[in-house]
Formats: structure tokens, C-alpha cells, sequence
């Protein structure tokens, strides 16, 4: 009930979306550039924050999401730059809004702090979100922000009121898992192929490898503005046992294995799509709802693990002066143990941008495997090694507390035997 739903929800919103865009694209849309505002895009900021009328306000959203779009890039880093200077926060306003809530909590005091602490820059947003299809031109928007504004300041707090917005209205509620095989649309596989930031995917028959077969599957999320935009997507290999090889996993001529004689559901690639939308975490909640309706539509799956690179470790090995024999597969399943527990980042939390993504989730470091990844890229960031992250559905949730309140590692005694040993070996 809760899926039909929601499905009818997402027609509804779809069907309400399309009406409004056939009766704005009539008035107002493409093929009429007489009805395009031509002024300069500070202008028409402005008077799309004064606007009343709903439909002036979609035309001047329409115009400087035109305008924008036509811009190179000197004249999208000038447009962040007059938002980022001349639609910030007032810090005089914010002051005496607050002075005037501190006098009196009310109502009133508190709408109007309110008011004052969000910078206009956040209302401009959401008014050219009010365009049909607008949603993914301000993903790309921001996409842009992150490219060219990288080392301003200002520039990077701008970028803090996209990525406000966008976690809210890329909200878990809102996205949409699709499976995603051989059957479905052209120009969605034509995204999987091109989005793939994993395992590289060379042409249409390695894809048809990785959706078409009964222990094959692939899962992505959608939002409802961007029907056609994969958000993220997760490869799944369903196997008898562990898998502890890429190689062997995406062999051309492997053995197909019926899906009622798989025991475990390997994650062995997963891919944000959307530049646009970094530091917007999806993931975490793909892998969980994937393993929870696997585990419903096949019983017999008991095991949720990944196949993950390492990416950190070569570069870790070479800053910490460890020689690394890559012929020497227990040296280097040790030395991998003794980095993914013990090399840390900011906060604490681990080095490794995967492991501090798994273990984060609520995930356990399993087992660790030499020689797992034997391709270039494979060899030059993880040294060739590969791990296993467990997702064990009944200590998702104590792992991650644990995790988030004290940086607790779940590990393996395996894993852990390997770092006893890695520290006897280094004295």
C-alpha cells in the first residue's frame, strides 16, 4: 500500500508538473526569446526577489536561468560573486532581530530572526526551483560552484545555502529506487555506462554483463524533478560465498549462478552521479533498503558484504616510508589492516574516504583480500587489496552509534589478528 502510494504521489506530482510547464512554456518558453528578460542577471535577481505575481516571478526565473545558461564560464563565476557579496545575510539586521527576540520570544521575534539570519540568496534559489525542470539546472549550477569557486571563501559559503537546500529537497522521503537491468530505457543505461566511477564500464556488452544475468543486479535512486537522472547507483553480485576477487566477479566467461542458489549479495560498485549534489548522502540509505528487499524477495540470501577498494593505502605506505612487496600477500593484507584501523583524518575519523563511508553506515571491516584488484587504478590507489565491509542487518545500528560516538572500528577478529601481526612485524 505504502509503494502504490507513493507511486501514485510521484504521477500526481509529475502529471501537476507538466501542466504547469505546458502552460508556461506557451507563454513563456522556448522558441519565444522575445519574452527572455535580456538584462544583465544582478538586475533581474533583484527584481525576482520583489516580485508578487507568480507568473512574472517564473518569467524573470525562466530569464535568468536562461541567461545563466548562455553565460561562459567568467560570467557564471562573476553571477556566484554577486550573490555571494550582494545577497549575504545583514549582519545589522541579524543583530537587532535578535536583540528584539532576546527582548521577547514571540511569535513575531522569532519570524523575524528568522527572516533576517537566512541570506535572500536562499529565497532566490527556491524561486527558480519554481520552473519546471529548473531542479536539475541548479544541480548543474551548483556543479559549476564547486569547480570555479574553489579557494573563495565567500564563494564556498554560497556553496553552504545549495547544499542546504538540496538536503532537504533530495530528502531520503523524496528519492525513488528503481531497479535498473537490461530492459530498462537506452538513454538510462547510456548514464549507468557513463556514470560508473568504480569499475569502468568499456561498452554495451560488459554493461549487459553487469544487469542482464539472473546474479546480476543494479539498483539507483531518482527524485521525482529529475525523472531521467540517475542520483546514485549500486551493482550487486549475487554469489555463493564471499567474493575476494574483482576480476573474478566481472570475468567474461564466469559461470552464471541461479539467483535461489545465492547465499550472499555483494556491493561491489557504487556511484554518485551528480556532481552537483556532493556532501548530499545517499548512499548510506541505498544499501540499506537494496539489502533489506533483497533479503525479502531471496530467502536465501544470508550474507551483505561489499567489494571495495582501498584508496588511500598506497598513498599511506608511501608517506609512512613501509616497503610493500605486492608478491607478498599476508605483508600486504597486514599492512592494509593496519591502515584501515589506525590511519586517521580529521575528527578522527578513519584516513580512508570508503571505510569511513562503510563503517559510518553501521557496516563491520570483514576481511581484507591481496591481489583482489589487479588493474591499474586498482594498483596505483589500493596496492591491488580489496575488503569486505559486512552489512549485518541486526548491528547496522549499534555499529554506527558506536561509530559516530567514539570513532569505535567494528572489525573482525580476523581483521584484528592481521594488525597484531602488522605490529609485531614493525616492532
Amino acid at each position: 500500500m505504502h509503494n502504490a502510494n507513493l507511486r501514485y504521489g510521484i504521477l500526481t506530482m509529475s502529471l501537476l508538473a507538466d501542466l504547469l510547464s505546458t502552460v508556461f512554456e506557451r507563454r513563456y518558453g522556448p522558441g519565444r526569446g522575445a519574452r527572455s528578460d535580456p538584462r544583465p542577471l544582478p538586475e533581474l535577481t533583484a527584481d525576482l526577489i520583489g516580485a508578487k505575481g507568480e507568473i512574472s516571478g517564473l518569467a524573470l526565473a525562466r530569464s535568468i536561468l536562461d541567461g545563466y545558461e548562455r553565460s561562459d564560464d567568467a560570467g557564471r563565476l562573476a553571477f556566484f560573486r554577486h550573490l555571494a557579496q550582494d545577497m549575504a545575510i545583514d549582519p545589522d539586521r541579524v543583530r537587532t532581530a535578535l536583540g528584539g527576540y532576546e527582548a521577547g520570544q514571540s511569535r513575531k521575534s522569532y519570524r523575524d530572526f528568522m527572516a533576517a539570519a537566512e541570506p535572500p540568496r536562499q529565497e532566490l534559489i527556491r524561486r527558480l526551483n519554481q520552473v519546471p525542470g529548473a531542479t536539475g539546472a541548479l544541480v548543474e549550477m551548483r556543479a559549476d560552484l564547486l569547480r570555479l569557486g574553489q579557494g573563495e571563501d565567500p564563494l564556498m559559503a554560497l556553496d553552504l545555502d545549495f547544499r542546504h537546500l538540496f538536503a532537504s529537497w533530495f530528502n531520503r522521503g523524496f528519492l525513488v529506487l528503481r531497479p535498473i537491468s537490461w530492459e530498462s530505457p537506452a538513454h538510462i543505461l547510456e548514464k549507468i555506462i557513463a556514470y560508473e566511477a568504480v569499475h569502468a564500464i568499456d561498452s554495451w556488452e560488459e554493461l549487459r554483463r553487469r544487469v542482464g544475468p539472473a546474479d546480476r543486479r543494479c539498483f539507483a535512486f531518482f527524485h521525482p524533478a529529475m525523472p531521467e537522472e540517475p542520483l546514485i547507483f549500486v551493482e550487486v553480485a549475487l554469489t555463493r560465498g564471499i567474493p575476494a576477487s574483482v576480476q573474478a566477479l566481472l570475468a567474461e566467461d564466469r559461470e552464471e549462478l541461479a539467483e535461489d542458489q545465492a547465499d550472499t549479495a555483494a556491493f561491489y560498485s557504487i556511484s554518485n552521479c551528480q556532481a552537483g549534489l556532493a556532501g548530499v548522502s545517499f548512499g548510506n540509505s541505498l544499501i540499506k533498503q537494496v539489502a533489506a528487499d533483497l533479503s525479502m524477495r531471496l530467502p536465501g540470501l544470508k550474507t551483505f558484504v561489499t567489494l571495495s577498494p582501498v584508496p588511500g593505502l598506497t598513498a599511506w605506505l608511501r608517506e609512512e616510508g613501509l616497503e610493500h612487496d605486492p608478491e607478498d600477500a599476508a605483508q600486504t593484507r597486514r599492512l592494509a589492516a593496519r591502515y584501515l584501523l589506525h590511519a586517521k583524518g580529521r575528527g578522527g575519523l578513519p584516513r580512508d574516504p570508503v571505510a569511513r563511508f562503510h563503517l559510518g553506515n553501521g557496516a563491520s571491516l570483514h576481511r581484507i583480500h591481496a591481489s583482489a584488484d589487479m588493474s591499474s587504478k586498482g594498483l596505483a590507489q589500493s596496492a591491488g587489496v580489496m575488503v569486505n565491509y559486512l552489512y549485518d542487518l541486526s548491528k547496522i545500528s549499534q555499529n554506527h552509534e558506536r561509530f559516530a560516538a567514539t570513532q569505535e572500528i567494528a572489525a573482525s577478529q580476523e581483521v584484528r589478528a592481521l594488525d597484531a601481526a602488522a605490529e609485531r612485524a614493525l616492532g
